[in-house]
């Protein structure tokens, strides 16, 4: 591959289509903050070259011959830690493959607008460079952050005793009276899972979240929280009443708002240019249960879930966010706490807690 100048972040291209690896090369050559320095026919192929060449920062197919996406992230992350972007196609299948990838360390993923072979990849242009200068600035740290990314942060938690916040039995899968509402984007995956395997069953309130995901991946995501979590978990739908003990992730595409103890699905315009977002979600809750909401934010990149927050914190509720240690991009937590309506900065694996203090005041 061609000599990059040192002030361009350097890439290596992993797919087992020829054509991809092309069309995806010349895309990102042709943006004057990206050289790609290498292409990988496979995932076995990616993670020697990933050796050889030392990239910034690798973009990865998801299904390949000899060694699938996820495999490769495992050996890059054992061998080499280096910040992955996936390429995924709109499947329910490449969604269970790239969350698997993303819990296995992978930074975050794009989907390919027309399946495995994206003639119009362009389309995604702004998106992949975004987030493979994302995950650049995240390379830093991503080396000692690894026993992170593994969940290693979890033992600092001291084990926690919530039957005092918690009534039982009779209290769970009634009507809510008290929401959280829990917004995360690049990271947050592996973030969720690590706060919802730390909640009691039985919690006294229902919760919802909206992870900034396409539609397919939102399914996945649910269904891999509620295997992993005293919590039953799944994708929100059209009418869904909110319950205790209960969390619904709002569905890709679609903005979820809150009356009546039910939720409501819309497709009206993005916000911050996202849909699903949690500005959308928060704001609502908040008007419609006031004292009663809890605004949770962790990982993510933008703006989204500041003003929700800020409103819930107007309407007299609560709000924690993950701390810049615990945040695999700190962005959104920041953009909150630049509002000056965050009551708690905590690591990751004190959210739990916090949230269960909340419940019980």
């Amino acid at each position: 591959m061609r000599e990059i100048g040192y002030k361009k972040i350097k890439v290596l291209v992993v797919d087992d289509s020829a054509f991809m690896r092309v069309l995806v090369s010349d895309m990102l050559n042709a943006s004057h903050e990206i050289g790609v320095v290498g292409v990988a026919k496979d995932g076995r192929d990616g993670v020697e070259q990933t050796k050889a060449l030392s990239p910034d920062v690798i973009t990865m197919d998801v299904e390949m011959p000899k060694m699938n996406g996820i495999e490769a992230v495992k050996h890059i992350m054992a061998e080499k830690p280096t910040p992955v972007v996936m390429l995924s196609a709109l499947t329910k299948r490449n969604a269970d493959i790239t969350l698997d990838a993303l819990a296995n360390g992978a930074f975050d993923f794009v989907t390919k607008p027309s399946g495995s072979l994206s003639l119009d990849i362009d389309r995604v242009r702004g998106e992949l460079i975004s987030k493979i200068k994302g995950a650049h600035a995240y390379g830093g740290k991503i080396s000692a952050g690894m026993k992170q990314l593994q969940g290693v942060k979890r033992s600092k938690a001291p084990a926690r005793d919530y039957s005092i916040y918690t009534r039982g039995p009779a209290d769970k899968g009634r009507i809510s009276k008290k929401v959280v509402v829990i917004g995360s984007s690049t990271g947050g995956p592996k973030s969720l899972d690590e706060l919802f395997s730390a909640l009691p069953d039985g919690i006294p309130a229902g919760m919802l979240v909206v992870q900034h995901m396409p539609p397919y991946f939102t399914k996945s995501l649910a269904e891999r929280l509620d295997r992993n979590s005293p919590v039953h978990v799944r994708e929100g739908e059209d009418g869904n009443m909110i319950t205790n003990g209960s969390a619904l992730v709002v569905p890709g595409d679609y903005h979820m708002t809150v009356n009546s103890g039910g939720v409501h699905l819309n497709k009206e315009a993005p916000v911050n240019a996202i849909r699903p977002s949690v500005d959308v979600t928060m704001q609502s809750v908040a008007k419609t249960y006031g004292s009663n909401t809890i605004g949770v934010l962790l990982t993510g990149m933008g703006k989204d879930g500041a003003e929700g927050m800020k409103t819930i914190k107007d309407w007299g509720g609560k709000t924690i966010v993950s701390d810049e240690n615990t945040s695999i991009i700190f962005g959104m937590p920041q953009e909150a706490i630049k509002l000056g309506c965050v009551d708690k900065i905590v690591p990751l694996y004190e959210i739990a807690d916090e949230i269960m203090k909340f419940l019980g005041s």
